[in-house]
């Protein structure tokens, strides 16, 4: 018996021997063709000649998968080309093949793509598919912001995320703390991002007037400057999507029906004084309770620009200035000081345009890319016409100096591209025509203002 045993492991052996050399050479086979057929298809890809590319990129991508990294960031573009160009059932099949290749990219590269991009990729595909519901959508894209926050970077995503909740609010299947709270974590996460490009941009201004950009800096600047628009776009319409949601009418009774439960939680004290702030609820016996509720627990800067607020719209403009004051130098970060003074000069903007002038300036300073520093200086400075100029020419040419600010704010900051070019453009329209010009012999010259606005501007040549 031991015999007979002893013969057929001898057997067995030989035969999973042979099997194992076939499949080696298999293997080797299967190697030097993914060689072969990668060489071809990057070749196509290269030069955007997709349908070439498909054929030997498919081969490779079933049979050597992890081959290379390219087989996943060619096999996105060459997908996307099928996807656009085909129809019915084909475009199906093209559809769910992408998103196995998300699934695949971060199974075998999990170092080299996040997991919060794959979840956006897929989704996103299935949204631009109509393939996919609001709840679907909410909830992959929760997920990836929740869980991958540092690497949700998608503008459009960011949008998809709020539009589809709100919506699901609107259904009743959402409650409205819910989008509070993340109309919060959408808008302070476009303002770091738009804080990193800004940062960025500000750096490469001076050597692109100086001429001395090089050719790799140059893309940065353009790069930046383009993502910058794009999260500018987004937050507006963020903005336009939460809409009269956020109305006193809505925020009262909502923080008045949540304080006893959230009153010691700084982050919704926080948000929720912001948000009445920001929506002027300031008459709001619960702006008064939240905001000394939060002085309490946090005498931060912005606590002291509350009060200073309820203090000048109360009359009381002394002690409105030495709270403004104190809120200034509480806070130490420039990026945060600058919002800071801005909102001060926000305040004063009714009261008293060259104090509002003065704290938008100091906002500058503390940091140069501060946009709407600009533009709330340029609406100063066009509203102060009739104060600045003996004759109808010179009233009309402080619109010139508001224009020249207004498009200074979506030169430092390109998220207020658009906001600027439109208040650029109004003020230029209000400004002497080139008959008002010719007529008055002005071409050339110089405009002085004797007003608070001060300074000049050169009145252009015919």
């Amino acid at each position: 018996m031991k015999k007979k045993l002893y013969f057929i492991a001898i057997a067995f052996i030989s035969v999973m021997g042979v099997s194992y050399a076939q499949e080696t050479a298999a293997a080797t086979v299967d190697k030097s063709e993914c060689t072969t057929n990668f060489q071809l298809y990057a070749q196509d890809a290269k030069v955007k000649n997709y349908d070439a590319a498909y054929g030997p990129w498919k081969k490779v991508y079933d049979a050597c998968p992890d081959f290379h990294q390219a087989n996943f960031q060619y096999g996105e573009r060459i997908l996307k080309h099928k996807i656009k160009n085909a129809t019915g059932a084909e475009k199906t099949e093209f559809v769910n093949m992408l998103l196995g290749v998300y699934d695949n990219y971060i199974k075998y590269y999990p170092t080299k793509v996040s997991k919060a991009e794959i979840l956006i990729d897929k989704q996103l595909l299935k949204y631009d598919e109509k393939m996919s519901t609001d709840e679907e959508d909410f909830a992959a894209l929760n997920t990836a912001f929740t869980e991958d926050k540092e690497h949700f970077k998608s503008a459009k995503a960011l949008y998809l995320y709020f539009s589809s909740l709100v919506d699901l609010h609107k259904a009743g299947k959402q409650e409205l703390q819910t989008v509070f709270d993340v109309y919060d974590d959408v808008t302070e996460k476009i303002e770091e991002e738009n804080k990193e490009l800004v940062a960025t941009i500000t750096k490469l201004l001076p050597k692109e007037d100086a001429g001395t950009l090089t050719k790799k800096e140059k893309q940065v600047l353009r790069v930046s400057s383009a993502n910058s628009e794009n999260y500018g776009k987004i937050a507006s319409s963020v903005d336009s999507k939460l809409g009269d949601l956020a109305n006193c009418e809505n925020l009262i009774p909502l923080y008045e029906k949540n304080f006893e439960e959230k009153q010691n939680d700084l982050t919704w004290v926080k948000r929720a004084v912001s948000r009445m702030y920001s929506k002027e609820c300031l008459d709001s016996p619960m702006f008064k309770k939240l905001f000394e509720k939060q002085l309490a627990m946090e005498p931060s800067a912005n606590a002291y620009l509350y009060s200073a607020s309820l203090k000048l719209k109360s009359g009381d403009s002394k002690g409105a200035l030495a709270d403004f004051t104190k809120a200034s130098e509480l806070e130490t970060d420039p990026y945060k000081k600058a919002n800071i003074l801005y909102k001060i000069a926000n305040s004063y903007s009714r009261i008293s345009k060259s104090t509002s002038y003065r704290y938008a300036g100091k906002s500058l300073e503390a940091n140069p890319s501060n946009g709407r520093a600009y533009l709330l200086m340029a609406r100063l400075v066009s509203s102060s016409a009739n104060d600045c100029g003996s004759t109808r020419f010179e009233k009309l040419a402080v619109n010139w100096k508001a224009a020249e600010l207004a498009r200074k704010a979506g030169r430092v900051d390109p998220s207020l591209k658009s906001a600027s070019a439109s208040a650029a453009s109004s003020y230029s329209q209000r400004a002497p025509t080139k008959t008002d010009i010719f007529s008055n012999n002005m071409q050339g010259k110089t405009v002085t203002f004797n007003c608070w606005v001060g300074g000049s501007v050169k009145v252009p040549n015919l």
